[in-house]
């Protein structure tokens, strides 16, 4: 079963093709990784899957439901890769925003907000407005607003960013725990290396065009895939 399928996307703005016969397949409970340098066409998956831009033909089905149906999107957590709240608002009142747009009990939201915090280690800054917190430090209350509710699948866009190696190493090991309990998580990125230590599918994508997708140890097939990444990729830029 797949949390999310795409078949034949076409994408086009200005006439620039940014998505041309997309296809990609992300099981249920597993953590996808879709690969490419700036400007392939990832965030562009990521605003049709959202919802945020139209694609011009083909089909995307989430939960088994089509994207054209806004409840398909029930479930859906998302983190950009820079993530932004109101900059007045404290870190307990960003996660209470999140808290209420998902549907979490008035009694049950102080639980929430205190298991997301101790999660991702922000205890010390909860009273503390954004715009007086780290840009690493503010990244972190993103990757803890995916905590709140009871959301299925989580997508996130180059979610290193601005994180300290540290900082990586308890993201890459919070995203293994929000899988071993069933999440479907779908990342976007261009961190090789961290993603061949966490990833169950990769999918390598340039220029619009879905190079290569896959479970990671059929597709590396004893690679690195630091190694696949650029043999691919300069292949078809030359191609």
């Amino acid at each position: 079963m797949n949390g999310i399928e795409a078949k034949g996307l076409h994408k086009t703005y200005n006439n620039q093709v940014a998505l041309e016969e997309f296809s990609i397949s992300v099981p249920v409970g597993t953590i996808t990784a879709l690969l490419g340098p700036n400007g392939s066409g990832k965030t562009t998956f990521l605003k049709c899957l959202l919802g945020l831009i139209p694609f011009d033909q083909g089909e995307l089905k989430i939960n088994e439901m089509s994207a054209s149906l806004p409840h398909s999107r029930n479930g859906i957590a998302y983190l950009p890769e820079k993530f932004t709240f109101f900059m007045f608002e404290t870190v307990r009142g960003t996660l209470q925003f999140f808290c209420e747009m998902r549907g979490v009990k008035k009694g049950e939201q102080e639980k929430a907000i205190e298991v997301a915090i101790k999660k991702l280690g922000i205890f010390e800054i909860i009273d503390k407005k954004l715009k007086n917190i780290s840009k690493g430090q503010l990244q972190r209350v993103g990757l803890a607003s995916l905590l709140i509710g009871s959301s299925k699948i989580l997508l996130l866009d180059e979610p290193h960013s601005g994180l300290d190696p540290l900082a990586i190493k308890e993201m890459k090991d919070l995203l293994l725990e929000l899988k071993s309990e069933g999440k479907t998580i779908f990342i976007n990125s261009h961190l090789l290396n961290e993603m061949e230590q966490i990833a169950d599918y990769i999918a390598i994508l340039n220029k619009g065009h879905m190079l290569v997708q896959g479970e990671l140890k059929s597709v590396l097939n004893g690679q690195k895939l630091e190694n696949l990444f650029y043999d691919i990729v300069t292949r078809s830029n030359h191609g």
